[in-house]
């Protein structure tokens, strides 16, 4: 049963299902993925899951707009998910599952505890991503929400909703789940474009194979028995395959006729535009596939396909992990992306500098930046550009604090 144990919770005494405004009752199956047998589709959500697994989970605190970063079991928790998984994997799983079903579930695991001052906290120890092939959505008497779960070995558990990290991709018409009225993908459309790009893959096939099909007849002007037909075929395939110069050396009594192939390919721009047509189901442009891209169009592959998805897992962490009272005092999860931006070394040399004069990057971070490994005299170091001291004593030196008694800085008359 693995990690299933962890999900066993006790389903209310008193349930019915969840309400919804189309009358429809809440009860998903998952999911359809006879698209995935594309190669282009399955590119195209690698090309996505690839990047999203490059992304930094941090518990931080905002202080007014001062992002700080928390040294918390929750971050423990986001640094080392569960036994399973490292934090890459777990996020390349949870995007999989996102993109392959619209819908993706995480059950954070923790105990309860109580501090000096009587209130109950929550202390995380995993998280484990969910693969349900059903989840219902019911509420009991109080009007408390639960997910009743159904696995692929018929294992069933009920979990409270506010347990469990549920993400949505194309959340629109459906009230609880991310795709169709349903809660399933919609690939009506896609599966259109998809019929078209394997007719026409079946057609180049086609096209290759008859290059092998029979290409002349050879017309033997003598009436031959089985035997000298049968030798007489050999001695043609000899001198098929002996020819270097393309010509076929015939006798007066052999009369080759040769049988003209019309083989018609489809042009390049025409699989292209199929290519294009499938890979904008995905926000992924052609280039982000090929790996052939340059720093305005990952840019834009950012901003446009990958942001979005940054947000709502940021979004459904914090909401899920933290309750109303830590949100208050600024407790968020923040996914940094600095991995997935593309810099060149100039540029990156320019973002070093803007930030060195400010003491806002560790000495140590300069040369991360550059591909170069830290170095432990440097631990802790940041340098500002007050004649490039170190930016903890900066004020003193500035205000001359540290002179001795009866010193001057040489500017005194």
């Amino acid at each position: 049963m693995g990690f299933f144990d962890r999900l066993r919770r006790k389903p209310p005494k008193t349930q019915k299902w969840a309400q919804t405004l189309n009358g429809y009752a809440p009860v998903f199956s998952q999911f359809g993925t006879n698209i995935y047998a594309s190669d282009v589709v399955q590119q195209a959500i690698k090309c996505i899951v690839d990047e999203m697994k490059k992304l930094n989970p941090v518990h931080i605190r905002y202080n007014g707009n001062d992002p700080v970063p928390v040294n918390s079991d929750i971050q423990t928790v986001l640094n080392n998910p569960n036994p399973l998984m490292t934090t890459s994997e777990f996020l390349e799983k949870v995007m999989w599952l996102l993109l392959l079903n619209y819908n993706a579930f995480i059950l954070p695991t923790y105990y309860m505890w109580e501090d000096e001052r009587g209130i109950q906290k929550r202390k995380y120890s995993g998280l484990y991503p969910l693969k349900p092939t059903q989840v219902d959505f019911i509420e009991d008497a109080s009007g408390q929400m639960y997910v009743k779960m159904r696995f692929e070995n018929n294992f069933e558990t009920t979990v409270p909703y506010d347990d469990l990290i549920h993400i949505k991709y194309n959340y629109s018409i459906n009230e609880y789940m991310g795709g169709d009225v349903s809660g399933q993908p919609d690939h009506t459309a896609l599966l259109k474009t998809l019929e078209l790009n394997d007719t026409l893959l079946r057609g180049i096939a086609k096209a290759m194979n008859s290059s092998y099909a029979v290409n002349g007849v050879v017309k033997y002007n003598t009436m031959l028995d089985d035997g000298k037909m049968e030798a007489a075929l050999k001695e043609l395939e000899r001198k098929l395959n002996n020819s270097e110069s393309g010509f076929l050396p015939l006798d007066l009594k052999a009369e080759y006729t040769p049988l003209q192939h019309e083989i018609k390919l489809v042009d390049e721009e025409t699989l292209k535009f199929i290519d294009e047509k499938i890979l904008r189901n995905w926000g992924v442009p052609l280039s982000i596939l090929t790996g052939d891209y340059t720093k305005s169009q990952y840019e834009a592959f950012y901003q446009k396909t990958l942001e979005p998805l940054i947000i709502s897992i940021s979004q459904a962490f914090t909401k899920k992990l933290f309750t109303d009272r830590e949100r208050s005092f600024g407790n968020r999860i923040e996914l940094y992306p600095k991995d997935l931006i593309f810099m060149t070394v100039e540029q990156t040399l320019e973002m070093v500098n803007l930030l060195s004069n400010t003491g806002c990057i560790y000495e140590n971070e300069k040369r991360v930046a550059f591909g170069l490994r830290p170095l432990p005299e440097l631990e802790g170091k940041r340098y500002m550009s007050l004649n490039w001291v170190d930016m903890d004593i900066a004020n003193q030196y500035q205000v001359g604090k540290n002179k001795k008694e009866g010193e001057t800085d040489g500017s005194e008359e």
